[in-house]
């Protein structure tokens, strides 16, 4: 635990335990308003299993919606957490690493 400490930059169990925590939440929470979206949007897996490629495309949809809902919902859930800046700087790695970073400038 104490090199997850380390590598993380993280001082205390409780902050790691608060780190895991937004992480759970953020991604339950995530695929749970993807759903829905997809729902009201009238996409369904039902509509889509005929097709040979059906299942597979609605796979596909359901990933790239709940990407773009995950991000900003991370870092809603770390500041109710008091974990913003942490997952701050962790997204702006992340979408630096994307080449997001050349797209809206230096993050």
């Amino acid at each position: 635990m104490g090199s997850l400490k380390s590598r993380w930059g993280v001082q205390s169990g409780w902050q790691l335990l608060l780190i895991f925590m937004v992480f759970a939440i953020t991604g339950s929470a995530s695929v749970y308003l993807a759903n829905l979206l997809l729902f009201y949007l009238g996409i369904e897996h039902s509509l889509y299993a005929d097709f040979w490629w059906g299942s597979t495309l609605y796979w596909i949809l359901r990933i790239l919606t709940i990407f773009p809902i995950y991000l900003p919902l991370l870092l809603i859930i770390a500041w109710l957490f008091g974990q913003f800046g942490y997952f701050w700087t962790l997204e702006k790695k992340l979408l630096q690493r994307m080449g997001f970073g050349r797209i809206f400038g230096r993050l």
